[in-house]
């Protein structure tokens, strides 16, 4: 990382180990912690770090916000980042000049953006139809932060739609989930009313992607990291078990997979690199936590203990975007295009 990055990273982490409380958050009714995130947003200004300075923002890149990502992931942080970053990435790509104007600024200052799309495969349910007046009829699952939005964005028949959350024809559920860190709503649209922005762009997948695996590998190293600190000092037949030759073994396994990881998600710069990315991060991020839960022995099932958090942020990560096997499959129809058969 450039110097410029390692300073953003030890501000953000700095301000998680200081703030940050995934129990208290979780409780919260957004499912987050409002106070941290205005702090986050206002003293580093994480949710404009990609948005244009004409828009309001910082106008850095995605990398920066990977940084962020990556912290957040370390943690477990509930927060709305990755949801807003989709939003003012798409609303970017649409091209209108007047809604970019409108809601990146905001977005920029803290205020929650959601997207809405299938990104799941068309064949689950996730359809959206846009009617000539512009009415939107249409179920949309697993939106990040879908409820809590204050910037909702639909994309229905190609194209990304502006929609007021409190239409009378939108109604927003929050889903629950096994894992009580990520915030997850479905949206369900009965003659809502939308204005068209622009053009969907698919790239917006590849970003999303991108996002998820720098989060996927901040967290499996930190998880990492924990399980090391406890094989120092838990004790069994008079020694530290992490002197034991088969438990090094393991753990230097696990350093090998989250630095792989951590390569694929840095490669993840192309519609290729971005699926490689969410099969080998996600799968790395599994195994690791499942092995963070061995190495704690009982007390990683307990409540009070983080281990149980991050196993279900792995397996709850692993399916957001769709799931690893979904993408093989998307990457071997990639292959078996460019090679022209």
């Amino acid at each position: 990382m450039t110097p410029e990055q390692l300073a953003l990273r030890d501000s953000v982490r700095a301000l998680l180990t200081k703030h940050s409380n995934v129990r208290a958050a979780i409780e919260e009714p957004g499912g987050y912690d409002a106070a941290l995130w205005a702090k986050l947003c206002g003293e580093v200004g994480i949710a404009g770090l990609a948005i244009p300075e004409e828009y309001g923002g910082l106008g850095v890149s995605l990398t920066e916000t990977h940084v962020v990502l990556a912290e957040l992931g370390r943690t477990l942080t509930p927060a709305p980042l990755l949801s807003s970053t989709l939003a003012s990435q798409a609303l970017l790509a649409t091209g209108n000049e007047e809604a970019c104007a409108r809601f990146l600024p905001r977005i920029a200052d803290g205020a929650v953006a959601a997207l809405g799309w299938a990104w799941d495969e068309p064949d689950t349910g996730n359809r959206g139809s846009a009617a000539a007046g512009g009415t939107l009829d249409s179920v949309v699952r697993y939106v990040l932060d879908g409820d809590l939005a204050e910037i909702l964005l639909v994309v229905a028949n190609g194209t990304v739609h502006e929609v007021d959350p409190h239409h009378p024809g939108v109604t927003r559920e929050h889903t629950p989930t096994m894992d009580p860190t990520r915030h997850l709503a479905t949206i369900r649209l009965d003659n809502a009313q939308g204005q068209e922005l622009g053009p969907w762009n698919p790239k917006i997948r590849d970003i999303a992607l991108a996002a998820l695996a720098a989060e996927q590998v901040g967290a499996a190293q930190r998880a990492l990291e924990l399980t090391v600190e406890h094989t120092k000092t838990r004790v069994q037949f008079g020694k530290p078990i992490g002197s034991f030759q088969a438990l090094k073994h393991r753990m230097a396994d696990l350093h090998a997979l989250t630095e792989t990881a951590r390569s694929a998600a840095e490669a993840a710069t192309d519609e290729v690199g971005a699926a490689v990315a969410k099969v080998y991060c996600s799968e790395a991020f599994q195994e690791i936590a499942a092995e963070m839960i061995q190495l704690h022995g009982g007390i990683a099932i307990t409540w009070e203990h983080d281990a149980h958090l991050y196993f279900k942020r792995a397996h709850g990560s692993a399916q957001l975007f769709g799931s690893p096997q979904q993408h093989v499959t998307r990457l071997g129809r990639l292959r078996a295009a460019s090679a022209g058969t």
